[in-house]
């Protein structure tokens, strides 16, 4: 029998689907059957099929933990950065404003103390709303929306689209038998109170806020308890329609809102007419405190931040691939404690700002990272750039301290004269003395010259290597221990002749030295390598002498100390992970030049107040500029330069000030010397150990050569810091460049020592050449980069 036609229907279909959400109430014994039997006639199998579909149905509403925001703490506590996909801080009910409970259920469903889950007369309501032609009401319980929810943040979880999961109007007749099934069990599993805190916790209010307290947070700076009777009554009417009653980008809609949700309090006798009156009368009076996601909201330490990030991808630990890993971290609630000290990311951060602002005219760049020798914790990371993918002046998301693969530049930066005590410590290795004396008269060395490389084939060839040391005076003999404080590249290169520079390589290898590039060890290509022709991170650096610091234990860096989720599940981070790389004696015999470096020099290197050992680095050009040094607490690595180009920053106003010369003590050695002098007594610092006689050797006089200019030399060991320019004596000049004066001259290699390069243009110009890091001559053009 065809059903008849109604103004108030278009088909059947429609009248089918009423009764089919009708069936919903009898299967659950609250409608007479009365009311069911006319309406089946009417519409013939179709509430027989409902009643058929819904026993199908499953029972028991599989929940899994909520979706909670990651954040990540510092050592000492401090919350540093927090990751979500949803937002979300769970609470007990107790902890919620018993304005905000009364609020959500006159609002939402005053009968949810009297039902089992599915309302009749909400149902009833309804259908009669619908059939009049009104707008479409679906007569959801609270139970059933919890049910809805539950069901789309599980969808949520296993990466499944809003489309997917049927939200708002899209449900299907069946969606909503599977919502009254489930909700019906809940019932019967769960206590009301269980399942409006539940409620509470998983609805959504905007955006990503997600919960009444993250909500309470956002939009009043305040907890759940403490929500008022205005404020309650609009985070509850915010959740009808949660992108739609938003305070922020619909204010007036969300007062109306808001008053509606009063008007039911009042009704419902929640609130007197009193209370009601005064907040009608009263502003939404917001205190927006939102909370962002990732590292580009970080509090602080957002490079840091980056790097731990990094660290949770790439681990097995947590997860089987990204896509695993990024779902932990958006949405698994993890504590994750780091080993930053924030009172040195704070002091990094500041006088960074003191040397190179953020933003500053000039684009140069600087960063300093710290590392606790003897476990490799790394203390601060810190730079003159807001980690964000903004274009502008101070923004990247380029991490300057560590290595591509977490985070940094394409290639790293080339180190200078701080690669030149690796070969000091082969030198030591070999059974030799620091007063040791050697001729390093010496700058240039003819193609085939038969330099030692044990690890290359037979008959290995390198080119030709001319470079100059930036001062007069210096092509000299002298002591090993000389010639590092005074960082003069000359007599690294006679140190390296006597060795085998596979040695001086391994030395360095031992130290966790590697190019930023790949990871792989330094290129044996060219005898370039010893005074930094090849690009490193500021991490590798610092970690590097953090051995010569902790007694010759090089220790990999380190930044999770642990991790758990919302369950209280731990997750495996890095172990401490030390080995013996050099011998305590080699490492307190290179500490001995690398102290009278710090303690005897001019200009912006100085004593820090307690045993202090550094070296300074700088490029041909002065493109980049290090210092790296140490206590037996704290290892530091200072980096200025351009990261952008491969230009000079000589003449260049930098914080307002444009330098003839800039080398690596100028403004990377002054941030360090600031840093190091506030940071160095918050941890240990003593002694680097003893040395025996044999290692240090005989005392040497320092003999000028005939032919040098006497008056340039410095007045002998005692002083040896007072040669050079400023910042120790890093000596080396690029070929055919002026010859720097006083302050270490205009182009001069580094004034601190790593100055020397190619002989013509064929073998590659500084920086820029070596970052293939495929030929000789690239690394020949970038030895003076010290």
């Amino acid at each position: 029998m065809a059903p008849r036609k109604s103004p108030f229907f278009d088909t059947a279909t429609t009248l089918g689907k009423i009764v089919a959400f009708l069936g919903i109430s009898a299967l659950c014994g609250v409608l007479a059957a009365g009311l069911l039997v006319p309406a089946a006639a009417v519409a013939g199998v179709g509430a027989t099929s409902s009643i058929e579909y819904f026993d199908q149905l499953p029972a028991e509403l599989n929940t899994s933990p909520l979706s909670q925001a990651s954040k990540i703490y510092s050592a000492d506590g401090k919350l540093i950065a927090t990751f979500y996909a949803e937002n979300r801080v769970p609470v007990k009910l107790e902890k919620v404003s018993q304005h905000m409970l009364d609020a959500i259920v006159s609002i939402e469903d005053v009968r949810f103390y009297e039902h089992n889950g599915v309302d009749p007369q909400g149902i009833m309501r309804a259908a009669v709303s619908n059939l009049a032609g009104g707008s479409m009401q679906g007569a959801s319980t609270l139970t059933m929306q919890y049910v809805n929810n539950v069901l789309i943040d599980a969808g949520a979880a296993e990466g499944k689209s809003a489309e997917e999961l049927t939200i708002s109007g899209t449900k299907s007749i069946g969606d909503k038998l599977r919502e009254a099934k489930l909700a019906i069990a809940l019932e019967k599993k769960y206590s009301k109170e269980e399942i409006l805190q539940g409620y509470l916790n998983i609805v959504l209010f905007s955006g990503q806020t997600y919960g009444i307290e993250a909500a309470a947070r956002t939009f009043f700076g305040k907890h759940a308890s403490e929500l008022n009777i205005a404020q309650s009554a609009m985070l509850a009417g915010m959740v009808q329609s949660p992108n739609y009653f938003n305070p922020v980008s619909n204010p007036e809609a969300t007062k109306q809102r808001r008053d509606i949700v009063l008007a039911a309090m009042l009704r419902n006798n929640k609130i007197s007419q009193k209370e009601y009156d005064k907040a009608v009368a009263s502003d939404l009076k917001l205190n927006l405190k939102p909370v962002q996601s990732g590292c580009v909201a970080a509090n602080f330490a957002d490079y840091f931040c980056s790097y731990v990030q990094h660290a949770i991808m790439q681990s097995d630990a947590f997860g089987k691939n990204a896509e695993e890993r990024a779902k932990l971290l958006a949405r698994g609630g993890l504590t994750i404690k780091t080993t930053l000290d924030s009172r040195l990311q704070k002091e990094a951060q500041r006088q960074i700002q003191r040397q190179v602002p953020k933003g500053d005219p000039s684009g140069v760049g600087s960063a300093m990272v710290s590392v606790e020798p003897g476990s490799g914790k790394i203390l601060a990371m810190a730079q003159n750039t807001d980690y964000n993918p903004a274009k502008g002046r101070k923004n990247t998301e380029l991490n300057f301290n560590v290595d591509p693969d977490m985070g940094g530049t394409s290639y790293g930066f080339q180190p200078g004269s701080t690669m030149k005590p690796f070969t000091t410590v082969a030198w030591l290795e070999s059974g030799r003395s620091l007063n040791a004396v050697i001729d390093a008269r010496r700058t240039s060395y003819p193609a085939g010259y038969p330099w030692r490389a044990s690890c290359l084939p037979d008959g290995a060839y390198f080119q030709a290597w001319d470079f100059k040391n930036a001062l007069p005076g210096y092509q000299r003999s002298m002591t090993v221990s000389q010639g590092l404080t005074w960082s003069v590249n000359s007599a690294t290169a006679a140190q390296a002749a006597m060795l085998d520079l596979c040695d001086i390589r391994d030395a360095a290898s031992r130290m966790g030295v590697h190019r930023a590039v790949d990871g792989e060890p330094i290129q044996v290509n060219t005898p370039s390598f010893i005074i930094g022709g090849q690009e490193v991170s500021p991490l590798t650096m610092a970690a590097a002498f953090a051995t010569f610091a902790s007694g010759g234990t090089y220790c990999e860096p380190i930044a999770l100390s642990s991790v758990k989720d919302a369950q209280g599940n731990k997750y495996k981070v890095p172990e401490k992970q030390c080995d013996r790389a050099i011998s305590p004696e080699v490492a307190a015999a290179v500490s001995i030049p690398l102290a009278n470096l710090v303690n005897n020099s001019p200009g912006y290197m100085r004593p820090i107040g307690v045993p202090a050992a550094a070296k300074t680095g700088t490029t041909d050009l002065s493109e980049q500029t290090w210092t790296v040094g140490y206590t037996t607490g704290i290892s530091t690595a200072s980096w200025v330069g351009n990261w952008k180009s491969h230009t000079s920053m000589n003449g260049i106003a930098i914080n307002g000030v444009a330098r003839e010369y800039v080398d690596g003590a100028t403004i990377a050695g002054a941030q360090w010397t600031d840093y190091m002098s506030a940071v160095a007594p918050l941890y240990p610092s003593g002694s680097f150990g003893q040395v025996p006689d044999s290692m240090k050797g005989s005392p040497q006089p320092s003999q000028p050569d005939p032919d040098e200019d006497e008056e340039s030399e410095a007045s002998g060991p005692d002083n040896e810091g007072n040669a050079g320019n400023g910042n120790g004596g890093d000596n080396a000049e690029a070929a055919g460049q002026e010859e720097a004066g006083n302050g270490g001259g205009t182009t001069a290699g580094d004034g601190d020592g790593g100055n020397a390069e190619a002989s013509g243009p064929e073998q590659g110009g500084g920086s820029a050449a070596s970052q293939d890091g495929a030929d000789a001559g690239a690394d020949s053009g970038a030895d003076g980069n010290n």
